[in-house]
């Protein structure tokens, strides 16, 4: 048995497999570098018509750079031409008389032009505003190179000189990002499509998933930088499907298996640095969706070492989901705790009864590999669920499943008993028409959004597929997308379940997936 680290964090335990994360050390990536220089700079003026409000406006090209030279309240707006993830660095000289006093400088970072454009300070909303990304700079000895060593995401940044002296300005050059990832693009094979707008938002997929990819997935290179395990398992299919760092995955795996609590449950996210640390909140979706990461990840590779060796605590997360079960066989929100989607007022019973489903028949699809008792359990089990299913939350009178006390519509309720297999195909056809008639709780994020295109798929309806894709992924690089957004509603652009849209993540994984379906699905 490998060697247990117990560590106790708050009211729970952690195990810590010291085997599993020291095999997940040894696949640490080594990341790539690439330096991108500015190519414009630009102003930011309001415009009703664009989303947050916001525009960029053209001022000189980089080839036509006029002098950097800034005094006290000056300042630039420089643009990369394309989503960055790195260290930005800058030569600073001074311009007449010597410094007399230091420099102080704000430097602002945006992935979009609302960030260089609204002051920070009118956020007010749950998440720390310490993620908006600035910087606060004295610098007391000139001529200098300033390097900062926190790393951003950005396409934008301000360069505001806050005070100098009466006696001197500032000049700056050599502004430039290391920038860094873990994803070799040479990889990527090109795609066989005629489509012009779906090459582009296959290609906007492609830089979303990079730019995600670091030491480990993360959600978001601007916010949280943390390792998600519903993000996870959409990054890898997307991985699989162009620049296949299929190391990176198992690594991923290794870290969620080597952190599970005294009830073997996987928390839904961890923080890598300065240790791996699981973090305390547990998503009943997100725990089971390990199995669905495992499965997907033995299938592309074939390693069945990895398979072997992390099954049971894949299979844990099924047994501990069983026990929230009530005597009809249906999940109670009592008894579990799901993510789902960011929808506001969204019963998720229905839903996740679904995923659960759809995730013991991906077990059940390699179980005889692994351990044949685990196989006839799930193959007596599902079956019970998905009747469960049909008569407790099937309403035939609006032919569309329900949820909770209210007798819910939703989008993912259809969502995820058609990705189960629960209805016919004929059946869930039927379902996805339906619902463009009723009124019904619509996905708010692009994961949900992956998974409705995902069941038109499954229900043979590739062509509405395709146009949901388009209508959504597309829509999003009509508003300046050049990666693709956490949050996106276009009825409702300012959506932000945070209380502020500044603090939104502009570069996110769970939105990377158009590609894979793209390419998978040969849309």
């Amino acid at each position: 048995m490998s060697e247990m680290i117990f560590q106790q964090n708050q009211d729970r335990m952690i195990i810590e497999n010291k085997n599993f994360l020291q095999k997940a050390e040894r696949l640490l990536p080594r990341l790539k570098e690439a330096i991108v220089h500015p190519v414009q700079i630009v102003d930011v003026v309001p415009d009703d018509e664009i989303i947050h409000g916001w525009k960029t406006k053209h001022i000189h090209s980089i080839e036509k750079l006029p002098d950097l030279t800034l005094g006290k309240k000056d300042q630039i707006i420089l643009d990369f031409n394309n989503h960055q993830v790195g260290y930005l660095s800058l030569h600073i000289k001074p311009v007449g008389s010597p410094p007399d006093a230091p420099l102080h400088l704000k430097i602002t970072f945006g992935e979009m032009p609302v960030e260089v454009a609204e002051d920070f300070s009118t956020y007010n909303g749950i998440i720390s505003s310490a993620w908006l990304q600035e910087e606060f700079i004295h610098i007391d000895v000139l001529p200098g190179i300033l390097n900062l060593e926190r790393r951003y995401s950005f396409r934008y940044v301000k360069i505001e000189v806050l005070a100098t002296s009466p006696k001197y300005k500032v000049c700056f050059n050599n502004i430039v990002c290391k920038s860094v990832s873990s994803a070799d693009t040479a990889a990527v094979s090109k795609l066989e499509n005629s489509d012009l707008l779906l090459k582009r938002i296959d290609e906007v997929s492609i830089k979303t998933l990079v730019d995600c990819m670091q030491e480990v997935f993360e959600d978001g290179p601007k916010r949280d930088r943390r390792l998600w395990l519903g993000d996870l398992r959409l990054q890898a299919l997307a991985n699989y499907a162009t620049v296949k760092n299929n190391d990176l995955v198992k690594r991923c795996l290794y870290l969620f298996a080597g952190t599970p609590d005294d009830k073997g449950r996987i928390a839904a996210n961890l923080f890598i640095k300065p240790a791996v640390i699981a973090d305390d909140t547990y998503f009943t979706d997100y725990s089971l969706f390990f199995m669905d990461t495992l499965v997907d990840y033995y299938k592309e590779t074939k390693d069945t070492e990895t398979l072997i060796e992390l099954w049971p605590i894949a299979f844990k997360q099924i047994e501990n989901t069983l026990k929230s079960l009530d005597t009809n066989n249906l999940l109670k929100g009592e008894g579990f705790f799901a993510f789902i989607d960011w929808a506001e007022g969204l019963e998720k019973e229905t839903a996740a009864q679904g995923i659960l489903i759809y995730i013991m028949k991906k077990a059940l699809s390699i179980a005889e590999i692994v351990n044949k008792e685990h196989a006839i359990f799930l193959a007596d089990k599902i079956p019970l669920l998905v009747e469960a299913s049909k008569k407790h939350l099937w309403d035939s009178n609006t032919g569309l499943f329900i949820s909770g006390k209210n007798k819910q519509i939703s989008y993912a309720s259809q969502v995820w008993m058609i990705l189960a297999g629960v209805p016919s195909t004929v059946e869930a056809q039927c379902i996805l028409r339906k619902l463009s008639t009723v009124s019904a709780i619509e996905p708010s994020t692009p994961y949900m959004y992956h998974h409705l295109v995902e069941a038109y798929i499954v229900a043979g309806e590739k062509e509405t597929a395709v146009k949901k894709i388009k209508e959504y992924w597309g829509e999003m690089l009509k508003d300046g997308a050049d990666t693709f957004w956490e949050l996106y509603n276009p009825k409702d652009k300012t959506f932000s379940p945070y209380g502020g849209y500044l603090i939104n993540s502009y570069c996110h994984a769970w939105s990377c997936t158009p590609t894979y379906l793209i390419r998978k699905y040969n849309l």
